[in-house]
């Protein structure tokens, strides 16, 4: 990856494929207890600024790490939007740690299903090719088909769960999730 060459429009084009991928992980997040006072694509603004600023100490040579890089980077803007709204003063490391624990697991969840786990490194790489496509089309949807997928499949709550954060009855999240899901796989086949 020859990404520290300095090429604003490189790096540019580069930050932006994430865009959508980093926007559902930090959808995710987020959670209910900020929903509403915090917007995933303002977050995935900010990772893009500090990426850009650390662009230079970039170690890595694959996508995966430069993956893996960007997810620590969105780790910790979740960890200072945590910081602003509960109101501690300090920087939490035990909290970023947990924080890009979950993310990468958000992460691996998307992946799951899209390869076996004895697939080949090139295999990998298409996968996570693949994740940042799901991510893609998932942010073309409509809002409740995107968030009764990410409930249902990405959090992995039940129908019930669901339709009690949604306000909705479960046969109503239901169906919605089959329409959903259709509409996910149309979208994802015109790509």
């Amino acid at each position: 990856m020859e990404i520290r060459d300095g090429n604003h429009a490189v790096i540019g084009r580069l930050l932006e494929s994430y865009s959508s991928y980093l926007a559902v992980l930090a959808r995710i997040q987020i959670g209910r207890r900020l929903r509403g006072k915090a917007d995933p694509l303002d977050i995935v603004q900010e990772v893009f600024l500090d990426a850009h600023r650390q662009m230079l100490q970039f170690r890595g040579t694959t996508e995966a790490e430069f993956s893996a890089w960007l997810r620590r980077i969105l780790a910790g803007q979740i960890a200072l939007l945590l910081r602003r709204f509960l109101g501690t003063k300090g920087r939490d490391i035990q909290m970023e740690r947990e924080l890009t624990m979950q993310i990468d697991h958000s992460s691996h969840i998307m992946d799951r299903g899209l390869m076996a786990n004895d697939s080949t490194p090139s295999q990998h790489a298409a996968r996570r090719e693949q994740s940042v496509l799901l991510a893609e089309a998932l942010t073309k949807l409509p809002a409740d088909y995107r968030e009764v997928i990410i409930l249902r499949h990405l959090e992995a709550l039940s129908f019930l769960e669901v339709s009690q954060r949604m306000n909705r009855s479960e046969d109503s999240v239901q169906k919605l999730w089959v329409r959903a899901l259709a509409s996910l796989r149309r979208s994802i086949g015109e790509s």
